[in-house]
C-alpha cells in the first residue's frame, strides 16, 4: 500500500444549505459552534463542517456516524453529486471542484463508483446486462462488454445467474449485481454509501465477507459508509467518526476502541469487545530464550482474540513476525492484561493501568 500519495485529498470541506450558505464557512465566528447553533444563528444547515481527511491508495476509510451525521453527504460530495459549499478537494492531486462536466462525467464513471443502499437495477434487463450497463455508457462493445461483465459476475458469486432478471433474485444478489456492476469498469475507488443496511443480519454478514475478500485480492481504494460500528471496525483501515457534520475522531479502529477522543466516542466504543480489535503488537515483548523456535506465528496485526486462542492451544507463548523477522512474543498474562484495559511494561512484563 502506497501511504505516500493519498487518492482523495479533504481539506476544510463545508457543506451547508439554506439561504446564502456561503457565508457560514467564510465567518470564523461559526467554525466553534456546535450544528445547532449555527442553524439558529444562521438559519442554514451546516450537513459538512469544516472536515479534512486524506484516503490513502488501496486503504478501506470507513466513515462511520449516526443518522444525520453528515457521513452520506460527505461522500456524495467527493464526486460532486452534491456540491461543497467551501473547501478544498482533489482526487490523484487533481482539483475536482474545478472541473467542467466533461472532466466529471469522466470521474463518475471511470475513477469512482458508487455503490448505493439502493440498488437501482434496470428491473427489465438481465443480471448480466446490468452489470455491464457502465462499460455500455462508455461505448465498450457488446462482446467485450458481456466477456468484462462475466468476469466480475464470478468475482462475486454470481454464475449461473447471469440470465436472471433483478425480480428473480434475493436482496443479497441484486447487492451483488450492484457492486459487480462497479467494480465492471475497473474504477480507482469503490465509494459505498451503506450499501447493506437494508440486509438480513445473515446476508450483511456475507457482504461484508465479500468486500474483506475483494480487498484483500484486488487492494483497490474503498470509502465505506455506515452507521454500524461493529462494520466499520470489521472492514475500516481507518475510520472518520462523524457527528454533527464534524469528524471528532480519526483513526485506526484499534485506536478508536483503546484512545477514544471525547467522552462521545468512549460511549460509542464502550461495548465493543477489545480483543477483537486491539491487536496482538499491543501485547509484545522481547522473546527470551527458548522462545524464539516455538509457538504460533502470529502477523503483528493479529488480533488479541487470536493470540490467546493460539496461547491457550499452545501452552506456550506465541511468536509476532513479519517478513521472516521475529518482533516479539505474546504470553497469555500480558494478552488478558490488554483485553482488560491495563498496558503491558515492556521490560519487566509487569502491568500498570492505562
Amino acid at each position: 500500500m502506497d501511504t505516500n500519495e493519498p487518492v482523495f485529498s479533504v481539506r476544510n470541506l463545508w457543506k451547508v444549505f439554506g439561504p446564502k450558505a456561503e457565508r457560514v464557512p467564510a465567518d470564523t465566528r461559526y467554525a466553534a459552534l456546535s450544528a445547532e447553533e449555527i442553524r439558529r444563528q444562521s438559519g442554514c444547515t451546516a450537513a459538512v463542517r469544516d472536515v479534512s481527511f486524506d484516503v490513502r491508495k488501496g486503504e478501506v476509510f470507513v466513515v462511520m456516524g449516526l443518522s444525520g451525521s453528515g457521513k452520506s453527504t460527505l461522500v456524495r460530495c467527493l464526486t460532486r453529486l452534491i456540491e461543497p459549499t467551501s473547501g478544498s478537494l482533489a482526487i490523484d492531486g487533481e482539483d475536482v471542484l474545478a472541473m467542467d462536466k466533461n472532466r466529471l462525467r469522466e470521474l463518475r464513471r471511470h475513477r469512482a463508483a458508487m455503490v448505493f443502499q439502493h440498488f437501482g437495477l434496470l428491473p427489465h434487463r438481465s443480471v448480466v446486462d446490468n452489470v455491464g450497463y457502465g462499460l455500455e455508457i462508455q461505448g465498450v462493445g457488446k462482446a467485450e462488454r458481456r466477456a468484462r461483465a462475466m468476469e466480475v459476475i464470478a468475482k462475486v458469486g454470481l454464475t449461473g445467474l447471469e440470465d436472471r432478471r433483478p425480480d428473480q433474485l434475493s436482496g443479497g444478489q441484486q447487492q451483488r449485481v450492484g457492486l459487480a456492476r462497479a467494480l465492471a469498469t475497473d474504477p480507482e475507488v469503490l465509494l459505498f454509501d451503506e450499501p447493506f443496511s437494508a440486509l438480513d443480519p445473515l446476508i450483511r454478514r456475507d457482504m461484508q465477507e465479500e468486500v474483506v475478500r475483494l480487498h484483500r485480492e484486488e487492494g483497490r481504494t474503498m470509502v465505506f459508509i455506515t452507521h454500524d460500528l461493529s462494520e466499520a471496525l470489521k472492514l475500516g483501515d481507518r475510520i472518520a467518526l462523524m457527528r454533527d457534520g464534524a469528524v471528532v475522531q480519526l483513526g485506526t479502529p484499534e485506536e478508536i476502541v483503546t484512545r477514544p477522543a471525547d467522552d462521545y466516542v468512549r460511549d460509542f466504543v464502550r461495548d465493543v469487545p477489545r480483543e477483537q480489535v486491539v491487536t496482538v503488537s499491543s501485547a509484545m515483548r522481547p522473546a527470551s530464550d527458548g522462545e524464539s523456535d516455538s509457538g504460533t506465528v502470529l502477523a503483528p496485526g493479529a488480533t488479541v482474540a487470536e493470540g490467546i486462542a493460539a496461547v491457550v492451544r499452545d501452552g506456550v507463548a506465541a511468536r509476532v513476525m513479519a517478513d521472516g523477522e521475529l518482533l516479539g512474543v505474546v504470553d497469555h498474562q500480558r494478552l488478558l492484561a490488554v483485553v482488560a484495559g491495563v498496558d503491558p511494561t515492556p521490560a519487566t512484563g509487569d502491568v500498570v493501568t492505562a
